[in-house]
């Protein structure tokens, strides 16, 4: 015969109650446990293996932040652009996000829809891809990094186009629109910036066959990831010291305009939906349809009809990391709830002066 026990607790209010809560059960007693979440290293999110039947690579990640955390810091520590970090994390103050408050790294990406060769790069993802040709008996890889891009009114140019130089130590001459437009606002600029910390190329240039277009550093990392420059390419100085040392004079560069991007991964069709540049007017509910159906027509040779909540999440939400569609799907918190938790670098980043190489 089983007794009965009683398990005293003191729930919120109950002081106002003038009484505790009285919870009875049969033994035997009940046993509480505490799911304790194990952190893990990071992943490297700025280097893959190329895949050979697929277009997604990465893996999404979530730490805890500390109190002194900001977006910027955590952007840098991870190989992040800061507005990828906003649109993963809506609602999360970027200046404060709060001691314990779970971050979403956005470390899975869709490859873009471009050839895969030389450097791409995806101005609405605010995002550069440089696929390196494999020397005999290596992997073909991928290798990608957050970029400043041209803000509102001196956008990006699209198009496909060429490195034609590379310089250390650049020395900027600067264009007379950007003068002009410097001193429209009281802070006149000379005709030309002399290597150092006043230099807003950084340590590091590769003039492209566009005109006045560079792909350089910057003297104000702060500002990758966002939409900051007068249309030159930006990158963090230790991304473009490791970019530099590898690209070479006459290599391709695609410049794409993607916001929504569709792929595989392990026979699933994956979405990946970052906002609009500003004065992209496109219609994304229809290229949603067309691509989709476009790739399962490619891939599996029929229409299949899909989650309607789904896509219209991708759509609304744009997160700007992917979601499968097919079975298995998988919508946002079950997607967030399966990224893999990991342990916050920001203090050794910062302390650094760099990000901390993931294993």
């Amino acid at each position: 015969m089983s007794l009965t026990r009683s398990l005293v607790l003191l729930l919120p209010g109950s002081l106002l109650l003038g009484a505790c809560a009285v919870i009875e059960y049969d033994e035997p007693e009940p046993v509480f446990r505490q799911m304790v979440v194990v952190e893990q290293q990071p992943l490297a999110s700025h280097r893959f293996v190329l895949p050979t039947d697929g277009d997604v690579v990465g893996e999404l990640q979530v730490i805890r932040a500390r109190y002194e955390d900001t977006f910027v810091d955590i952007a840098r520590a991870y190989k992040l652009g800061y507005d990828e970090l906003v649109h993963a994390n809506p609602g999360v103050d970027p200046w404060l996000p709060g001691a314990g408050t779970r971050i979403v790294l956005p470390t899975q990406f869709v490859l873009p829809d471009a050839p895969r060769e030389g450097i791409v790069l995806n101005i609405a993802a605010k995002r550069l891809f440089w696929y390196p040709r494999p020397g005999p008996g290596q992997v073909a890889e991928v290798w990608t990094f957050p970029v400043g891009i041209g803000r509102e009114g001196w956008a990006t140019p699209l198009g496909t186009h060429r490195v034609i130089a590379k310089a250390t130590d650049p020395t900027w001459v600067v264009p007379d629109s950007i003068r002009r437009e410097r001193a429209a606002q009281g802070d006149p600029l000379p005709a030309r910036v002399p290597p150092g910390p006043d230099n807003p190329l950084g340590r590091h240039a590769m003039r492209l066959s566009l005109p006045s277009y560079l792909i350089h550093g910057t003297n104000r990392p702060d500002g990758i990831g966002m939409r900051v420059s007068h249309g030159c390419i930006q990158l963090f100085p230790e991304d473009i010291e490791s970019l530099y040392g590898m690209v070479g004079v006459n290599t391709p560069v695609h410049i794409v305009d993607q916001p929504l991007l569709a792929g595989w991964r392990d026979g699933n069709l994956y979405l990946e939906m970052h906002p609009p540049l500003a004065e992209d007017k496109r219609d994304f509910a229809e290229q949603l349809q067309i691509k989709v159906q476009r790739h399962l027509q490619v891939r599996l040779g029929e229409i299949r009809p899909l989650d309607r909540g789904l896509l219209d999440s991708v759509l609304s939400e744009r997160r700007g990391f992917p979601l499968p569609v097919l079975e298995p799907a998988a919508d946002i918190p079950t997607v967030i709830a399966k990224a893999r938790p990991v342990v916050n670098v920001v203090a050794a980043a910062v302390a650094d002066g760099r990000p901390v190489d993931a294993p």
